[in-house]
C-alpha cells in the first residue's frame, strides 16, 4: 500500500506520521500557497496540485487522481472537509482500483444527507429530533410555514448537504420563516452547490454529545467513549472534550448502543462519528454522521491510548479489530482540545492571515500539539483558518483544565492575530469550570461581554485562571463544597483574584 493523502494542514502532518509509523509509502499534494507547508517535508514525495484556490488543487478530483498515476499511489487518505465525505470521489476512486480510506460510498451518500441519515435512524430505532424531511425550492411559502408548524417553534433551518453551520439559520417563530428560508438556501447553495433544506425542531438548553466509532471488513463495530462538543460559536466547535459531565454510566451504554444499531443498520467501515443532542433530561436524539476521521479525534485518543489514523488505515489493508469494546468505551483520564484560530477575537473573529514570524509550541506533560505550520509560514486566505489544536490529558476534569490554561500560557506565535486570549478567556468562565453549559453556552457568553479586548489575557495574564482551575480543583477533592451550602464570602474565584493580587505586589 501507497497512500496519497489528499489534504493539508495539520490533518495532513497528522495521517503522514501514521503512514510513517506503519512502515506505509506516502505523498502528500500541496497548492501553490502551501509549497513550504510543513506536511509536505512529512511526505515521502510531494507533488504540486495546482492553483491555491481549494477548487483548483484540493478539491480538484481529477487532478488528485492524476497525481496517483503520476507517482503509484495505491490508497488515498481524505482526511477531513474537502473531499472526505463526497461520494462521488469515493466510488471513482474504487472504480479505479484504489483503496478508499473510509467508508463505502453508498453509505457516504446515505449518512452524509441529513435527512437520509435521519430516515435510516429511524429505521434503526435511534431515536431523532424531531423534524421534516428534505424540502424541495419548489414548496410554496405556505407550505413552508404549514411544515414549520407541525415542527414547532423554535426551530433550525438546515441545509440537506450542510456542515460547519453553513446553511443553518434558527427561527424563534412565523415572522422571519420565509427570510431565513431564502437565507439558508443561497448560503448553502454557495458552500455544498445544492441548495435544498429542511426543518428540525431546536431542543432548549442541550448539549452536543457525539460517538466515534470504528468498523472493519467484516461485520465488527465498536463504539468509544463520548465526546462532548457544546462549547460552540455559530454553531462551530471551539472546544472539545472527552468524557462528558452530563453522560452518566447509563446513557453512556445506550449511546454506545445506538451507535453500534444505527452502523451496523447501513454495514458502516472504517472511522466515523454520530452526533447526538442530550436534553435536560438525559434524552439523546441523533443528529447526524460525519463519515470520516474529525477534527476533534485526539481527546478520544487520549483518553482510551487508541491511535484512530493506525486502525484507519489497518482496516483499509483488510484487518480485523482487535480492540476491546469496554476498554475503548471507558474513559481513562479527562482531556480537552481547544481549537487555535488564526483570527482576531477582537474583532469579530475575523480571519488574520499573515506571515508566522515567531513560534513557541506548548510542551510539557498530558500536552499534544497538532500543529500544521511553523515560524516563517504564510498563512493563506484561501482555507480554514484553524492552525493548530492544543489538546490536554489529566487523572481528572479539573486537572485538565489547569494543563490547559498552562499550555495556552506558553504558546507564543508572533506575526499574526490567534484566538489564544479568547481561549484563555473561556477556560477561566466558572460555568465552564463547573460544567454547567450548553450549545448556546459560548454565543450567550460573548453577547454579554462589555467589549473589552481579550488581548488582556495575553500570556502572561494567564495565571489567574490557572490558579483559579486549581483552586476549584483542590476543594472539589476535598469535598469541602456541597451542594445545599455556597460558600459566597470566599469562592476559589475571589481566592484566585487575592492571589493574583499578591503576586503583582
Amino acid at each position: 500500500m501507497k497512500i496519497l493523502v489528499a489534504n493539508r494542514g495539520e490533518i495532513a502532518v497528522r495521517i503522514l506520521r501514521a503512514c510513517r509509523e506503519l512502515g506505509v509509502p506516502s505523498v502528500g499534494v500541496y497548492s501553490e500557497c502551501d509549497r513550504r507547508a510543513p506536511h509536505v517535508r512529512q511526505a515521502d514525495e510531494a507533488v504540486l496540485l495546482g492553483p491555491s484556490p481549494a477548487s483548483e488543487s484540493y478539491l480538484n478530483i481529477e487532478r488528485i487522481l492524476g497525481v496517483v498515476q503520476e507517482t503509484g499511489a495505491t490508497a488515498i487518505h481524505p482526511g477531513y472537509g474537502f473531499l472526505s465525505e463526497n461520494a462521488s470521489f469515493a466510488r471513482e476512486c474504487r472504480s479505479r482500483g484504489l483503496v478508499f480510506i473510509g467508508p463505502d460510498a453508498g453509505v457516504i451518500q446515505t449518512m452524509g444527507g441529513k435527512t437520509a441519515a435521519r430516515q435510516a435512524a429511524i429505521e434503526a430505532g435511534v431515536p431523532v429530533v424531531p423534524g421534516t424531511e428534505a424540502l424541495p425550492d419548489s414548496l410554496s411559502d405556505e407550505e413552508l410555514i404549514a411544515h414549520a408548524g407541525e415542527v414547532g417553534y423554535p426551530l433550525f433551518i438546515k441545509a440537506v448537504a450542510g456542515g460547519g453551520g453553513r446553511g443553518m439559520r434558527r427561527v424563534s417563530g412565523p415572522a422571519g420563516l420565509l427570510a431565513a428560508v431564502e437565507a439558508a438556501r443561497s448560503e448553502a447553495g454557495a458552500a455544498f452547490g445544492e441548495s435544498t433544506i429542511y426543518f428540525e425542531r431546536f431542543l432548549e438548553c442541550a448539549r452536543h454529545i457525539e460517538v466515534q466509532v470504528l468498523g472493519d471488513d467484516y461485520g465488527t463495530v465498536v463504539p468509544f467513549v463520548e465526546r462532548e462538543c457544546s462549547i460552540q460559536r455559530r454553531h462551530q466547535k471551539v472546544i472539545e472534550e472527552s468524557p462528558s459531565v452530563a453522560v452518566t454510566p447509563d446513557v453512556r451504554k445506550a449511546l454506545a448502543e445506538a451507535a453500534v444499531a444505527l452502523c451496523n443498520a447501513v454495514r458502516y467501515t472504517n472511522a466515523g462519528t454520530l452526533e447526538f443532542l442530550l436534553d435536560a433530561e438525559h434524552r439523546f436524539y441523533f443528529l447526524e454522521m460525519n463519515t470520516r476521521l474529525q477534527v476533534e479525534h485526539p481527546v478520544t485518543e487520549l483518553v482510551t491510548g487508541v491511535d484512530l489514523v493506525h486502525w484507519q488505515i489497518r482496516i483499509a489493508r483488510g484487518e480485523r479489530l482487535t480492540l476491546d469494546r469496554n476498554k475503548v468505551g471507558t474513559p481513562d483520564g479527562h482531556a480537552i482540545e481547544c481549537r487555535v484560530y488564526a483570527e482576531d477575537s477582537d474583532a469579530g473573529f475575523l480571519p488574520s492571515p499573515g506571515k508566522i514570524t515567531f513560534m513557541r509550541r506548548p510542551s510539557g506533560p498530558g500536552i499534544r500539539d497538532d500543529s500544521g505550520v511553523e515560524s516563517g509560514f504564510e498563512v493563506p486566505v484561501f482555507y480554514d483558518s484553524m492552525i493548530s489544536k492544543v489538546v490536554a490529558w489529566a487523572p481528572d476534569r479539573a486537572g485538565a483544565i489547569v494543563r490547559m490554561c498552562r499550555a495556552l500560557s506558553e504558546y507564543e506565535i508572533g506575526g499574526i492575530t490567534t484566538s489564544i486570549p479568547a481561549l484563555v478567556w473561556l477556560l477561566g468562565q466558572k460555568e465552564f469550570n463547573e460544567g454547567r453549559f450548553d450549545t448556546g453556552f459560548l454565543d450567550r457568553v460573548l453577547k454579554d461581554r462589555s467589549g473589552e479586548s481579550f488581548s488582556v489575557l495575553q500570556p502572561g495574564e494567564t495565571d489567574v485562571a490557572i490558579i483559579a482551575a486549581a483552586v476549584s480543583r483542590y476543594f472539589a477533592d476535598a469535598d469541602l463544597r456541597t451542594a445545599e451550602v455556597e460558600d459566597v464570602t470566599l469562592t476559589p474565584w475571589r481566592r484566585a483574584a487575592r492571589l493574583e493580587g499578591v503576586r503583582r505586589l
